[in-house]
């Protein structure tokens, strides 16, 4: 096992983890990794592959059950080599093979219960608007949809099957090795009914025995306020249809599209608000806008720009966490054109201005005697 991968660590799982946490695993880290997400990124599609080929093999019992012996016991080649060996139905071996691996394989009831349909992965794109404010969405696309004709069953009529000869309607096989540590046992699902102990004996006419059929689906999709980018909503049982087992999930993962005004972190919004420079030394009442209305905001005399307001409550609403806030950063427009009216007015102004009334341009003055020791600060 020394060059074999360990899955385990690929999907970010504790060995003892159960079926639903390496499930979840897989789907948070397929939803980062995958290709439509990171287009043109080696790396992210070499990661993808890791995680489903973990998962293919931790989220099948079987399989995992072999994995974690080669785990234990490396060198020995698993359940697997040996020195030739033999199929058959070989009942009496069942309570050996289970006490090897601890149980957990019932036969083929289990192994047609276990077969669960791919998950479909999706992204949708929503405006800041219907990300913030929640709205309902009509979603097109493409899957396996089971048969209605026959029921997903692949028979005609669902009805026209008959026993698997090989494995006796079990769904499962037993292979007994010889190896040099003695005689072991593996049991793997049934090559020919596919583990569904069950052989079909005339096809559906419409699926032609797939028990599937690929056609376009549209559901209509309540996305909640305040979905972000790297939300997604999970419709259970709207992913692919398998034959003879549950069909996966559809996760849909958001895209957001930048606003002309707003920028948001979490459920807070942020806006940047223009003002006059009579209306930052002065104070005035300008609008300031949310994401339903504006409001009246009184600028205090003196404010400079950059200047941060805070208001609580008018933020980004959401079920679960209350409402956000908006803060408002102040940007204070200087004129590029004056008239020479205008040109005298602010000169006299300026004169009149006691450097002791600007605290900053004090500051900065005192700040620049202190680098020149007994050298006057002259004000450019």
């Amino acid at each position: 096992m020394a060059d074999k991968k360990n899955y385990y660590e690929i999907l970010g799982v504790d060995k003892k983890a159960t079926a639903d946490e390496i499930k979840s695993a897989y789907r948070k880290l397929a939803m980062k990794y995958h290709p439509d997400r990171n287009q043109g990124n080696a790396e992210a599609a070499e990661k993808f592959k890791e995680i489903n080929e973990a998962h293919e093999t931790l989220s099948d019992q079987q399989k995992r059950a072999a994995y974690d012996y080669e785990l234990e016991h490396p060198g020995m080649g698993g359940m697997g080599g040996g020195f030739g060996g033999f199929e058959g139905g070989f009942g009496d071996f069942g309570d050996i093979f289970s006490s090897i691996f601890g149980g957990g394989f019932g036969g083929g009831a289990r192994a047609q219960r276990s077969a669960v349909g791919e998950d479909i992965q999706r992204i949708m794109t929503l405006s800041f608007m219907d990300a913030a404010k929640g709205c309902t969405k009509t979603f097109a696309y493409t899957r396996n949809e089971p048969c209605a004709k026959c029921d997903g069953t692949g028979a005609k009529d669902g009805t026209a099957f008959s026993s698997c000869n090989r494995c006796g309607g079990k769904g499962v096989v037993q292979t007994v090795r010889n190896t040099m540590f003695g005689r072991t046992i593996q049991q793997s699902v049934c090559p020919d009914c596919a583990g569904q102990g069950k052989i079909i004996k005339e096809k559906c006419p419409d699926c032609k025995g797939k028990g599937t059929q690929k056609k376009d689906t549209e559901i209509t999709i309540n996305i909640p306020a305040g979905v972000d980018k790297g939300s997604y909503i999970k419709k259970r049982g709207f992913g692919q249809a398998v034959q003879g087992g549950e069909p996966g999930d559809l996760l849909i993962s958001f895209r957001i599209e930048p606003h002309r005004i707003f920028k948001r972190e979490g459920f807070d919004l942020f806006v940047e608000l223009p003002i006059s420079y009579k209306t930052a030394a002065l104070g005035g009442t300008v609008k300031v806008p949310t994401l339903d209305d504006t409001f009246d905001f009184n600028v205090p005399e003196g404010t400079q720009t950059g200047a941060t307001f805070t208001f609580r409550g008018k933020g980004i609403k959401s079920a679960r966490n209350g409402v956000g806030n908006l803060v408002v950063r102040v940007l204070v427009e200087v004129p590029t054109k004056l008239s020479k009216e205008q040109r005298k007015i602010i000169e006299s102004m300026d004169g009149g201005l006691d450097l002791k009334q600007c605290e900053r341009m004090k500051k900065y003055a005192d700040n620049v005697e202190s680098l020149y020791g007994d050298k006057p600060y002259t004000k450019a």
